[in-house]
């Protein structure tokens, strides 16, 4: 049994989640997708997300974009960077397999190749509700003790056939509209 403080940290850690975005190189499709998740249209404060600027203070890597070798000990050196336990989240469809430019001579095949990705948001690009739901599961491994080196996680429904994406390793699809506009 955990003693009473780290289960207190763990819970606060799953509620307040501080977010650090990478972009990596793109066409800028999920980065505007971001930006919009955090509007107050979908109003992701009211879940404890937060955007930072540091990686000392950051909880989860937000990544998007393709990887490749020029950016890739940048990205390395941001995930160094962050304090323990964090997770990382690989947003759209150039982050998990590197998109339309996975045959590029320079084109890493996604950002598991440099850091542990947590959860992939697939997509090209992905809808805010798809990023906001991979937040929150990261924020989720978080609260619950994990290092976030799992990458066991795909937010939305859907695989590389329904949003572009892909990826390795078997995922768990978990759907997830967390009351974002339109929703019920």
């Amino acid at each position: 049994m955990k003693p009473f403080l780290d289960r207190v940290a763990a819970f606060c850690r799953g509620k307040s989640v501080w977010v650090l975005h990478y972009d990596c190189g793109s066409c800028n499709g999920c980065d505007i997708e971001v930006m919009a998740s955090l509007t107050p249209l979908y109003d992701a404060e009211r879940f404890g997300v937060l955007l930072v600027g540091s990686p000392r203070q950051a909880d989860v890597l937000l990544v998007t974009g393709t990887v490749n070798h020029r950016n890739r000990l940048v990205l390395r050196s941001l995930y160094d960077q962050m304090a323990p336990p964090k997770a990382v989240v690989a947003v759209g469809a150039c982050a998990l397999t590197g998109g339309i430019f996975h045959d590029s001579y320079n084109v890493l095949d996604g950002a598991d190749r440099v850091v542990p990705v947590t959860v992939y948001v697939p997509g090209c690009p992905p809808k805010p509700e798809r990023i906001l739901d991979g937040i929150l599961q990261a924020a989720a491994v978080l609260a619950a003790g994990g290092d976030g080196s799992g990458g066991d996680h795909m937010a939305g429904a859907g695989g590389p056939a329904a949003g572009g994406g892909g990826g390795r390793g078997g995922r768990v699809a978990a759907g997830g509209d967390h009351g974002a506009p339109g929703g019920a």
